[in-house]
């Protein structure tokens, strides 16, 4: 099978949804899938208000169809709901295709952070968006039941993997500060809440390892935290075996691939009892979940590293494919019968009653 993913994330950026899609992909070629890409590259871009790092691709319909039938997949999947997601999904609708999509990211409460957007406003446009979807996949039970609650259709879970090779126990360590050393490692932003860790009065050393539009204000904020810039690959798998908690303090992620890089590098996590933690720790003994963050750092210093890497075992960037083919499969005989798109702000305004929204 030849499958197109629609994406707006893609290389130079460095998140979650490259890395899946990344590594799923690979994966998904063990399994007789072969993944071709739609991506912004060869578009004009446009930098992404508040966040100059992340660039719009100025993609029409008739442009980004040219792309796809030279590829001539068997299925189109749409990954984002930016502009490549959109001319993706415009000309699935034209010609009469059944698409899937995914739900990487928290819009609304990513908005929400920088601006006064009510979420619901958000929420409801991203469900004009993945109404048309033959299946919708979430990262978690967790998600899954959260957008299936409002009002989400056809939602199905694509979990994660971790690469088990790379991010392993090392014996030594790269970090030469006072132990005990918390680390996270992520986008440093606003929706990240890095700020309910960095307030924290933790001893030993406070280490974060990532980019992003907030890092000089914090960096100049918080003179006593260890600020690493940006690392991948081995660097960044020494970083984390060579730390002794690995704190989350994001309430928005839906799943978080750095907590499983963590768990297979032996390390313990600390985080709010949030989706995306939730679901990746559980009560499986890898980590403490808290609403008081501190006490949840403290109590996972006293977990095995052995328990962590056990935990993480669990998660493979071949279940991961086997879980994306197998939602394809299942939804390709999908039909949206009688049914005819309503307009964006329509559907943003009125509210659906069951999950597909429908013209009038």
């Amino acid at each position: 099978m030849r499958i197109l993913i629609a994406t707006d994330a893609w290389r130079p950026q460095v998140n979650g949804v490259v890395h899946s899609l990344e590594q799923m992909s690979a994966a998904a070629r063990q399994q007789g899938a072969f993944c071709e890409f739609l991506t912004p590259q060869g578009f004009a871009t446009l930098p992404l208000p508040t966040y100059p790092d992340i660039r719009l691709a100025l993609a029409s319909r008739r442009a980004a169809a040219k792309r796809i039938e030279a590829i001539a997949p068997d299925h189109i999947h749409i990954a984002t709901e930016g502009p490549i997601g959109l001319a993706a999904r415009r000309y699935c609708r034209a010609v009469g295709r059944v698409f899937t999509t995914s739900y990487h990211t928290r819009f609304p409460e990513y908005i929400r952070a920088r601006a006064p957007v009510p979420p619901g406003f958000t929420y409801a446009l991203l469900r004009w968006f993945h109404s048309a979807a033959s299946a919708v996949m979430a990262p978690t039970p967790t998600i899954r039941d959260e957008l299936t609650t409002r009002g989400f259709a056809r939602v199905k879970v694509w979990s994660r993997g971790v690469d088990h090779e790379l991010f392993r126990p090392r014996l030594g360590g790269v970090l030469d500060l006072p132990r005990p050393i918390f680390l996270y490692v992520g986008r440093v932003a606003v929706e990240k809440n890095l700020t309910a860790l960095l307030d924290l009065d933790l001893p030993g050393s406070t280490v974060i390892v990532g980019d992003g539009p907030a890092r000089a204000a914090l960096q100049r904020d918080y003179p006593r935290a260890h600020f690493l810039g940006a690392r991948s690959g081995e660097k960044l798998a020494e970083i984390y075996a060579s730390a002794d908690v690995f704190v989350f303090p994001s309430r928005t992620d839906t799943f978080g691939i750095v907590l499983i890089e963590a768990l297979a590098s032996g390390l313990p996590v600390a985080a709010f009892p949030v989706p995306g933690p939730l679901d990746v720790i559980g009560d499986g003994g890898a980590g403490a979940l808290n609403e008081d963050l501190r006490a949840a750092c403290l109590a996972a210093l006293e977990i095995p590293r052995e328990k962590a890497r056990e935990h993480s075992m669990q998660f493979t960037w071949a279940e991961s494919a086997r879980q994306f083919l197998a939602n394809i499969e299942a939804s390709r005989g999908w039909k949206r019968a009688g049914a005819r798109e309503a307009p964006p702000l329509a559907s943003a305004l009125v509210k659906p009653e069951g999950g597909d929204l429908v013209e009038p």
